[in-house]
């Protein structure tokens, strides 16, 4: 027994070894990651209002990646059109705020993708008698961040499944963000609106017999970790995704997607920059 019990403590201090020896020196000797996010994206990263504390999908990954690999985190709230250039500079390791792997971005960074999305047309019960399917939003005002992709592919859609049938075009409305578009469309002044399939069901949640999603979501769009195109960036990304990986393989990864975001959004395997 005493044998068995000095073999698994000698594995598994072993492999807490091997995990943090694939982080780069400079994070090892720090015991930390620095990663930007910015809690304004609930399910996935939002702060509780009861405590002010943050929470969500990225917030659970993110302190089970760092406690495979060795590590603490230190959250660093940043801007998301700084995000980018922080990582660039040094400022921050890595990005958790529900970015979106898209071949632009990667001209300056590598992702690590490890959640499927897609664009989400919903409308409020307010407009439940007219607004029954994505089709009936065409000739009517719908809106989205415009700090994301969306209006772009709110108005490609438009083109294809209004416009070229022979129906008006959806008058796309670029909104300060998420919240806004939400706002918009309960005081009425939008019909529609889009936002992350991830986000849903957790707004169904947060605000009963409100909203109501149209149809499939119309896009699919990985979500990534991004990391500095750098030796030690590059270094980092191959830690994270390992880290990933057995998080998947041992359950943890599946128990944070059941509490926070819906089974289609599970991403496996853990892919590198294969976001369109």
């Amino acid at each position: 027994m005493i044998r068995t019990i000095l073999a698994t403590a000698l594995l598994a201090g072993t492999a807490l070894a091997a995990n943090a020896q694939a982080l780069p020196e400079r994070i090892k000797t720090a015991g930390k990651i620095v990663v930007a996010t910015q809690p304004n994206y609930a399910p996935i990263v939002y702060k509780d209002p009861a405590t002010n504390t943050m929470m969500g999908f990225d917030v659970e990954l993110g302190e089970a990646i760092a406690k495979e690999l060795g590590v603490k985190v230190e959250w660093q709230e940043t801007a998301f059109a700084q995000m980018l250039p922080s990582l660039q500079t040094g400022r921050v390791d890595m990005v958790m705020a529900g970015m979106s792997d898209l071949p632009a971005r990667r001209e300056t960074v590598d992702f690590v993708d490890y959640m499927v999305s897609g664009a989400q047309f919903y409308t409020v019960t307010a407009f439940a008698g007219q607004v029954k399917t994505p089709e009936d939003l065409c000739g009517k005002s719908v809106g989205a961040s415009r700090s994301t992709n969306w209006p772009q592919q709110i108005g490609e859609w438009s083109q294809a499944n209004c416009v070229a049938k022979g129906k008006p075009a959806i008058n796309v409305v670029g909104t300060e963000g998420s919240v806004d578009a939400r706002t918009q469309l309960k005081t009425q002044r939008l019909q529609g609106g889009v936002q992350g399939s991830e986000t849903m069901t957790h707004f169904q949640k947060l605000e009963p017999n409100t909203y109501i999603p149209l149809g499939e979501p119309f896009t699919r769009s990985l979500t990534g970790i991004p990391f500095a195109k750098t030796p030690e960036g590059n270094q980092l990304r191959d830690a994270v995704k390992g880290a990933l990986e057995r998080l998947q393989a041992n359950g943890t990864y599946d128990a944070i997607v059941a509490k926070y975001v819906q089974p289609s959004n599970v991403l496996k395997p853990i892919s590198v920059n294969k976001g369109e």
